[in-house]
């Protein structure tokens, strides 16, 4: 069985996961891991989204506000075991969902450098 939680970015299993993404990226990023890391802060972020499957926690995301309009997605992760399964998608539709709920009209998302996918503009 799997849900998602929304919470914050002092919970645990967000806060777990998202050492395991810092990791990955720290392989992805090589030698500019420094320089991108700098942008990746997850303190004080207020809208994050842990899913979890059979209560283990193995996906995660989060907004913060770009502009009093605009959100960007942040930290999506899911553990390469669960990958190719939606969960990212549904991570990303929670939050989204979310952001309009807050009242914010765009989502900003940004992939990583290495996905070579421009920016995302979404309208919630």
């Amino acid at each position: 069985m799997s849900n998602l939680k929304r919470t914050n970015s002092d919970d645990p299993d967000f806060i777990n996961l998202v050492a395991l993404l810092d990791k990955d990226l720290a392989i992805r990023d090589g030698d500019d891991h420094s320089f991108y890391n700098q942008f990746n802060k997850t303190d004080k972020i207020k809208h994050t989204i842990v899913y979890y499957e059979n209560d283990v926690p193995v996906g995660c995301g989060a907004f913060r506000e770009k502009e009093s309009d605009k959100t960007e997605i942040k930290r999506m992760y899911v553990h390469p075991d669960y990958r190719k399964k939606g969960i990212a998608s549904a991570i990303l539709k929670e939050l989204e969902i979310w952001a309009k709920e807050a009242g914010y009209t765009y989502t900003i998302w940004k992939p990583e450098k290495t996905s070579r996918k421009p920016s995302t503009y979404i309208k919630n």
